[in-house]
């Protein structure tokens, strides 16, 4: 069986970098090889390409060349998913109960529960669902094949390997390919590695070990695109088996957890536990004490739905949705709603350079003389060069052409007309123009490598002073382009030859004795937000970590400019020999990375949320898709290639750091209004089943009808759908926010039992001051009345760890539904709908006994709330 055979059949790793382990990857084979063992192993011919017949056997083999995409979830689906909710599931199989014993009042009263629930959260996804999980093909094009002899036109989809292809300027590489042969080709991988600079490449077989495929000159991958030059290329991998289809089989896999599902899923099982025990205890206490086991188990259903916080999943959806809109202002598009509380959860951001803390742009930004001093003319004699140039376009000649000083320049070109053109290739590494002035005179200005510029000029020019290139004067040299070098710079020389006029065609052979007059520095220069941007993530709680498929000294210069700190910088390579246990202890104590692979990103992403971290990705290129993906919040771009913006949560509509830390204050805010209901609604609803057990024990009846449950927690949920718009303490916005359930759970443990403690008082009061021993009717109902104040008005305490109403007020939408809610609880027992729900009308003097009631109550709790805030150094 020969190579690619075995290739084929040989299973992926999903831990490697690129599917495959690093001694076993083909890339690495077939670029060693020669272009005739290449094609030997490929059974094709580099003049003649495949058969109609071999290319149709090839492509039911190994399948059509695309990309694996995700299905977008139908509405279907989607209703579905939210009656998965323990909570919601539990609601409905009480609601069926409640049908099938003939009790209709519990019926339409736990229904209802189920549309607030349910059908809002449902009605809010699919308003804001653009999460439609699907990656796009990355091209709709053609590729120029040979087929049979002749060069054809096949879409991208039918290429198999073993076709040879052409490529030249503006191509999208359509495989993965190995060239053959090349013209002065670069490659934008840009999307790929993060480089802002094409890449050079060749066809020669590599000799040199290479630690990643990127590395890999004489390969191109899928989803990068030709910049400038051509090339003849025989297709090596498709579809799914390229470099980018691994990344994209990633992509399509269930997305691990966030830290927002795991907290909610735990505070929800926390509460079915509480269920589970209290229910029944209720049941068997009332079943035995007044042997009427059918009354008994609808009231432990009843008992059921009260301590359930059935608005948790409406509560979150409409926080998150209103979240959502307040984003999109903010040009924020957010796809994925849970992602808005991640941000406030967030503690670690890792991000790209290219793109998110750089423009993503090569500019000009030095022109010095061999003095390391600024210098006009070598700026004149570089725009003449690249105005000049008809060559193809590159990132360089645009950054001269587009460099702030220019203006000034471009009179001088009306002094020049041109004469002839030495093009650039990979060989010389340079490109010269020849020029003549309006005295007639020719002159050749020739940009460059510094080496080879160097090795070519016999002068110097400094300050418009020609003196001979001596030793010392190349010392100069080398110090100036060896700290520019350091600083992440992109150097070039330039140097000119004044000719005389005596003809009009020049060569190669022209370029020598010339004089050099200096160096060009072009950088992808920082943000101007981005230092700034960072500072606020600082302040805020978040550290920040810089993932990039750049080097090693171009990342250390940004990293100065931007205000992150860069003395220990761990590379790619390095990653590569690690465990997977190192990998988390360095991810934790290293904040910059560099020349790392794309899945290498999310290796780092995943160590950090293995260690209990919120972690942010922000990137915009294919090779931030899978740490975009493993994240907590994955953070992109209007303007990052498709996978990349399918693979986030977060799409920012403008390159703005700034609205990063928008974000991060929206997600806190989010996640105190939903803390603030479970607190709220857990620590009343388990206070109030300490009463229901309690009472049950040692009344002769009922402490509450069933329907008078579930009518108190029916009003009770009302109440609180205005939460989303409640304000937050500046103080609760400074740092990270996440789940703690241990605290949540110590919470509802300290406030519930002072919410029945007030419980028991109404007992004794309705039981000895109104003597309803025997009127169970004025008992229930004076309890009800107490119940529904004393947990709906508490939230104007537990909302804040200030003073209420003195240094922190709720908003109005909440003062108005709390308040109107309990109007409603004190109105009933004289409604037309008393009778029904059992209520009888209460005494005067047990209003006066109730304010004074909940008057101490709310000092209580603000005294026991201030007591566990500084025991457990809660801000």
């Amino acid at each position: 069986m020969n190579f690619y055979k075995r290739f084929h059949k040989r299973e992926k790793k999903p831990s490697d970098p690129a599917c495959y382990s690093a001694a076993d990857r083909p890339f690495f084979t077939f670029a060693k090889k020669s272009s005739h063992e290449v094609m030997k192993i490929l059974k094709s011919s580099a003049s003649s390409g495949l058969s109609i017949a071999q290319s149709h056997t090839r492509l039911l083999k190994y399948g059509r060349n695309e990309i694996v995409r995700e299905k977008r979830r139908s509405w279907v689906v989607l209703l579905l998913k939210n009656f998965k909710d323990p909570l919601s599931a539990l609601l409905v199989a009480l609601a069926l109960i409640s049908y099938l014993t003939h009790d209709m009042k519990a019926t339409i009263m736990i229904g209802i529960m189920v549309v607030l629930s349910v059908f809002l959260r449902f009605y809010q996804e699919i308003k804001a669902d653009f999460a439609a999980q699907k990656l796009k093909a990355m091209v709709r094009t053609v590729a120029h094949v040979v087929r049979k002899n002749k060069i054809k036109k096949i879409p991208f989809e039918r290429l198999v390997p073993g076709d040879i292809i052409h490529l030249s300027a503006g191509d999208m590489i359509p495989a993965d390919v190995r060239l053959l042969e090349t013209n002065g080709l670069y490659i934008n991988e840009a999307t790929l590695t993060g480089e802002a600079l094409p890449a050079e490449k060749h066809s020669q077989p590599i000799a040199t070990e290479a630690k990643t495929p990127l590395e890999l000159n004489n390969i191109c991958f899928l989803g990068t695109n030709v910049a400038s030059g051509s090339a003849k290329a025989i297709v090596i991998l498709t579809g799914s088996r390229t470099y980018l289809g691994c990344l994209a089989e990633s992509l399509v896999k269930p997305e691990p957890p966030t830290t927002f599902d795991l907290g909610v899923k735990k505070f929800t099982w926390l509460i079915m536990g509480l269920i589970l025990v209290m229910s029944p205890a209720v049941f068997l206490i009332n079943g035995f004490a007044h042997h009427q086991w059918l009354e008994a188990f609808l009231f432990a259903m009843a008992v059921a739905v009260g301590l359930a916080p059935e608005m948790l999943p409406m509560i979150v959806a409409v926080n998150l949705s209103k979240g959502a809109l307040v984003m999109s202002k903010k040009k924020v598009i957010v796809k994925h709603l849970d992602s808005i509380q991640n941000f406030g959860a967030m503690d670690i951001l890792c991000m790209d350079k290219t793109g998110t803390l750089t423009e993503g742009k090569v500019v000009l930004e030095k022109y010095l003389n061999i003095k390391g001093e600024e210098e006009p003319a070598v700026l004149e004699y570089a725009f003449l060069n690249s105005f000049f140039q008809t060559g193809l376009e590159n990132l360089l000649d645009a950054a001269v052409l587009k460099h702030k000083d220019v203006g000034v320049k471009l009179k001088i070109k009306s002094d020049w007309k041109k004469i002839d053109e030495i093009p650039f290739d990979f060989i010389r590494r340079r490109m010269s123009v020849v020029m003549e002035n309006k005295e007639g005179d020719h002159l050749l200005i020739c940009k460059g490598a510094v080496e080879e510029i160097i090795s070519l000029s016999s002068h110097v020019d400094i300050n418009h002073h020609t003196e001979a290139f001596h030793a010392d004067t190349y010392e100069k040299h080398l110090g100036i382009e060896d700290k520019m070098n350091d600083g992440g710079f992109r150097v070039v020389g330039v140097a000119y030859k004044k000719i005389p006029n005596t003809k009009t065609r020049y060569s190669i052979a022209d370029e020598t004795g010339m004089t050099l007059v200096g160096f060009l520095a072009f950088l992808d220069p920082p943000k101007e937000t981005a230092k700034v941007s960072l500072n606020e993530l600082r302040d805020s709680g978040i550290t920040v970590k810089l993932l990039t498929g750049d080097n090693e000294l171009v990342t250390r210069k940004i990293c100065l400019d931007v205000g992150l700190e860069a003395t220990d910088i761990v590379l790619g390579s390095e990653i590569e020999e690690m465990s997977e246990e190192e990998i988390k202890k360095i991810a934790i104590k290293i904040n910059i990375f560099a020349k790392l692979t794309p899945m290498q990103k999310e290796q780092i992403v995943s160590a950090l949320r293995s260690a209990n971290h919120t972690v942010g990705f922000m990137g915009d290129g294919i090779n931030d898709a899978p740490a975009l993906r493993g994240a907590d919040v994955g953070i992109s771009v209007d303007t990052a290639v498709d996978i990349a913006k399918e693979s986030s949560d977060i799409i920012l509509l403008e390159k703005d750091l700034s609205v990063l830390y928008e974000g991060v204050r929206e997600g806190r805010r989010i996640f105190g209004n939903i803390t603030k209901y479970i607190q709220m609604s857990a620590s009343s609803n388990f206070g109030n089943m300490f009463s229901v057990v309690g009472g049950s024990i040692f009344l002769p009846f009922l402490p509450m009808l069933p329907i008078q449950i579930l009518v108190n927690n029916l009003l009770y949920d009302l109440s609180q759908t205005t939460i989303p718009t409640d304000k937050v303490d500046e103080e609760y916005l400074k740092k990270p926010r996440q789940w703690r359930i241990d605290h949540i759970r110590r919470f509802i443990m300290f406030i519930g039992p002072v919410s029945s403690l007030f419980d028991y008082a109404t007992f004794f009061v309705m039981l000895f001051v109104f003597n309803t021993w025997l009127h169970p009717s004025l008992f229930q109902t004076g309890w009800f009345v107490e119940s529904l104040l004393s947990q709906t008005l508490i939230i104007h305490v537990i909302r804040t760890n200030k003073i209420p109403f003195i240094q922190s007020r709720a908003s109005w939408p909440l003062i108005v539904s709390t308040v109107g809610i309990s109007a409603i609880g004190v109105a009933l027992p004289y409604s037309p709908f008393a009778s029904s729900l059992g209520f009888s009308p209460l005494p005067l003097w047990y209003w006066p006994i109730l304010i004074a009631m909940l008057f101490i109550y709310f000092f209580l709790t603000q005294m026991v709330k201030r007591w566990f805030a500084k025991k457990y150094r809660i801000e």
